[in-house]
């Protein structure tokens, strides 16, 4: 899912990153919604809420806002920094930054429950999540090509409604390719629901434990990507070392 870029990635590839992150997305969305009041999986409604906090002069709340926006897109730098740092090993490109997301969720799993609205909890649990939602969206726009977002819908929504407009009046050829813009999208939407469904109800019954879902998540797709990876190099070190000689 991770390994693959520019030529090398296909739609199965877009759509199983699709789904299983949008899974994770719309987890964390519910949970951290619940757990702290917060949304943290994107930062559209958080400049109203900068606005008013100014207009009214609330300097406190206009300053913790600020403060998540600009985590989250501190979160988008850092990933797009370690894709920059790493392109040579794929592996870390991609791996350090799913390894920091399930550290910070693993922080709101253990210790959500001492959240009581100050402006340090404000900071370092809603805020956490804020930076690791910055750092998975970034991720997945970087190694899709800027094809698959998972973090929020308002974007996903809007293409949608684009291409289902263009689906009226395309050939055949221009046909196929949008049909599976169509069906990405809709997969990016389901899956994030989905998420955001489930997180609700484990939420409900099992509290800040529930991170512990988009945690097995991350950690299978981190695995499945590496284990891939080392199987590969194996069959291809082999392949070298065994090569049949020329008689």
């Amino acid at each position: 899912m991770f390994s693959h870029s520019g030529t090398h990635r296909t739609p199965n590839h877009n759509l199983k990153l699709a789904t299983l992150l949008g899974l994770t997305a719309g987890l964390v969305n519910a949970e951290g919604f619940l757990g702290f009041s917060v949304l943290t999986t994107n930062i559209t409604g958080h400049a109203a809420l900068l606005a008013e906090g100014i207009a009214q002069q609330n300097w406190e709340n206009a300053k913790v806002i600020a403060l998540w926006m600009l985590l989250f897109l501190t979160g988008a730098f850092t990933s797009g920094l370690f894709l920059s740092l790493f392109a040579a090993n794929q592996r870390y490109s991609y791996s350090v930054p799913i390894v920091i997301e399930i550290i910070i969720l693993g922080f709101s799993a253990i210790y959500g429950y001492r959240y009581n609205g100050s402006t340090f909890s404000k900071i370092a649990l809603p805020g956490s999540l804020l930076f690791a939602m910055g750092l998975q969206n970034a991720l997945v726009t970087l190694v899709s090509g800027s094809v698959v977002r998972t973090t929020h819908l308002t974007g996903i929504f809007t293409d949608l409604g684009i291409e289902l407009a263009q689906l009226l009046k395309t050939s055949v050829k221009d046909r196929t390719v949008l049909l599976l813009k169509i069906k990405l999208k809709l997969f990016i939407i389901s899956s994030f629901l989905s998420g955001a469904i489930t997180g609700a109800y484990l939420f409900k019954r099992i509290g800040f434990r529930s991170f512990y879902i988009p945690i097995i998540i991350l950690a299978l797709v981190l695995l499945y990507d590496v284990f891939r990876l080392d199987v590969k190099r194996y069959y291809r070190i082999n392949s070298r070392t065994f090569k049949p000689e020329k008689t």
